[in-house]
């Protein structure tokens, strides 16, 4: 062996990755490597780049995950290479699918849980297109029948995430958003009557509202629709978009009447990654009953020498979020959520009280489980004046890792400016704890040197609802 070589593989095997070749200089960034390197070295590189990431732990301004036991670590590295559309490779992942749904149709009330159809999705923006692409098939089959045009379908809801904005693009319906007024953040019986007609699809009710954590409450939209329909004959349908509440009401606020106990009910949707637990990546969606989904949507595939029915916009993607989906329900159960869920209501309102004694807030949300998800959504009050903007504030605590969004409530509203803080698993009482001790320095640091020019929306920039 030649000196040169000895020398090599001394290099391969000894030297630190920081005097490794592959890391004493720049690597092409937009422009495909011609060569292969050290797998050791670029790995480095990577991580060295993720350092600049947010901390997701301190991550409060995400609805999703950001901590999961090491149990689902596990099962998502041993389905990392199983494909969740391939039903008839992998029979035994759709059948553990195929069993979250029922469980998921029990959890809602489904009048007939055992046979009641859904499907899994990458998260609930895709489940809420599935959703809203059953409710226009049926309202188009309805006005068909009836001799009616077909050409003008229109979908009603109250300040919604930007999927639903999405869905109507695509699918070329007309978007009636109820604005958000000062006295109601969220969709009213009396604002949703004020914007429907017999080109509605749906109502599209969300179960905790993305800009403030409220719920809007089903029930009364659909003792309202009832009326309608009474009055008018037009029949119109319900789709609850519970993307964080699906997870939480059930056990939180079991005698809130949001799921299919109302009839009017006949899709819900939400995202398993957030309240639900799972890693990011699942979402759901159910249908009170087979007759609510039209088979024109569904495509068979081959699955146990038989045939399934499979209604999906994505194709191919992991299956170890189903898996570890089904992990949850069976390692939880509904005494285990409800534990969760518990705390995480309980450290929300505990921040809030606390939060409300450091100035001259007013809370929108507090946590209460019978009002919303566990989220502390605040203002400054309107008669107060602060030496510092909302923005100047959440900067401010990005500098001890606090992620924690300030931004304009929609119209009608959008001269409110509101932090909202998002406390899930993982985020506890000490947690919370030092994020306040924090928020006491950042205030008491603004009161003695009183900032000249607030910070705006667009100076801060950091956080969008999409």
């Amino acid at each position: 062996m030649t000196v040169n070589k000895r020398d090599e593989l001394r290099y391969s095997l000894l030297d630190s990755v920081f005097a490794g070749r592959d890391v004493n200089k720049p690597l092409p960034k937009y422009k495909f490597p011609e060569n292969e390197h050290n797998a050791r070295e670029i790995m480095q590189v990577v991580l060295d780049e993720l350092y600049l990431d947010g901390n997701p732990r301190q991550n409060l301004a995400t609805f999703c995950q950001t901590w999961e036991e090491d149990e689902v670590h596990r099962i998502m590295d041993m389905a990392i290479d199983r494909n969740m559309i391939d039903k008839s490779e992998y029979p035994q992942t759709a059948e553990l699918e195929m069993r979250c749904v029922h469980m998921l149709a029990d959890l809602w009330n489904s009048p007939e849980a055992t046979v009641t159809v859904g499907t899994s999705t990458v998260g609930s923006s895709e489940a809420c297109m599935l959703g809203g692409l059953a409710a226009k098939w049926r309202w188009r089959a309805r006005q068909k029948k009836a001799g009616k045009p077909t050409d003008r379908p229109n979908l009603v809801c109250g300040p919604v995430q930007v999927c639903w904005h999405k869905f109507c693009k695509y699918w070329d319906i007309e978007l009636r958003e109820l604005p958000m007024q000062p006295d109601a953040c969220h969709m009213t019986a009396e604002s949703m009557l004020s914007a429907i007609d017999e080109n509605t699809i749906c109502v599209v009710p969300t179960f905790g509202v993305t800009y403030t954590g409220q719920y809007e409450f089903v029930e009364p939209l659909s003792n309202a629709l009832d009326a309608y329909e009474n009055e008018t004959g037009i029949n119109i349908d319900i789709h609850v978009d519970a993307a964080s509440g699906g997870f939480l009401a059930p056990f939180c606020a079991p005698d809130i009447k949001w799921d299919f106990r109302l009839p009017r009910v006949k899709s819900i949707s939400t995202s398993g990654h957030k309240y639900g637990l799972a890693p990011l990546g699942v979402g759901w969606i159910i249908w009170r009953d087979e007759k609510e989904l039209s088979e024109d949507l569904i495509f068979s595939v081959p699955y146990l020498g038989g045939q399934v029915g499979t209604l999906a916009i994505n194709f191919s993607r992991p299956a170890g979020q189903v898996i570890s989906q089904y992990y949850l329900l069976n390692r939880l159960g509904r005494e285990g959520y409800r534990r969760i869920q518990m705390a995480c209501y309980d450290t929300t309102q505990w921040l809030a009280e606390q939060i409300e004694r450091l100035g001259p807030f007013e809370f929108i949300n507090t946590g209460d489980p019978q009002q919303g998800i566990p989220a502390a959504c605040f203002k400054v009050r309107d008669d107060a004046t602060l030496p510092y903007s909302l923005y100047d504030l959440s900067a401010k605590l990005l500098e001890r890792g606090w992620q924690v969004p300030a931004f304009k409530l929609p119209a009608n509203v959008q001269d409110t400016d509101v932090i909202r803080i998002m406390i899930r698993q993982g985020v506890s009482r000490d947690l919370a704890a030092l994020l306040l001790e924090d928020m006491k320095r950042t205030i008491k640091h603004f009161e003695s040197h009183p900032v000249a020019l607030p910070m705006t929306e667009q100076e801060r920039g950091a956080y969008k609802h999409n």
